[in-house]
């Protein structure tokens, strides 16, 4: 049986995104402005073997939430997801997970609260990876300094995810 990802264009003018799904959950959010080729080539990258196929009604849930989170109408996400990684990137991905909304917390202080404070380079490296932008606020991880930097979509689309949330 092959595996199925589902994709599409969340109905924001605003906010121009993909997103892709399975039928375990959300597995891909596409940067700002992106395009559906991030999909495929995030397909490609990470050696997945799926058919794909374009599908609103597939992802409504998950574009209803995104829409209530870019309103101001909704802080965190209740729907499943479906995304894979290395143990240290899983270790990564659930401890951004625990950032609340609005707050920050640098590089170094993210590779602290897993234990490993001499990692924040690897840290960088795992958050790069992160296949659900917002859903997995990797957003809301700074630079010692203060600077917004590294991330996977553009710069400026971190720049409002922070601005949204009033942490900047």
């Amino acid at each position: 049986m092959t595996k199925r990802i589902y994709y599409a264009k969340i109905p924001n003018p605003k906010w121009s995104i993909y997103l892709a799904a399975t039928e375990k959950g959300l597995c891909f959010v596409g940067s700002l402005n992106g395009g559906k080729i991030e999909i495929e080539k995030w397909m490609e990258k990470n050696k997945i073997k799926a058919s794909y196929e374009e599908n609103q009604s597939e992802i409504t849930l998950y574009a209803a939430q995104l829409e209530e989170y870019f309103n101001g109408q909704r802080t965190s996400f209740d729907f499943s997801t479906d995304i894979k990684g290395t143990e240290f990137q899983e270790k990564v991905w659930a401890e951004l997970n625990q950032i609340p909304y609005g707050e920050t917390l640098t590089y170094g202080e993210l590779a602290k609260k897993i234990g490993q404070p001499n990692s924040s380079r690897a840290v960088g490296s795992a958050i790069g990876k992160n296949p659900l932008l917002i859903i997995v606020p990797c957003h809301r991880v700074i630079h010692k300094s203060g600077k917004v930097s590294g991330y996977r979509g553009p710069i400026d689309m971190k720049n409002k995810l922070l601005l949204l949330e009033n942490s900047k």
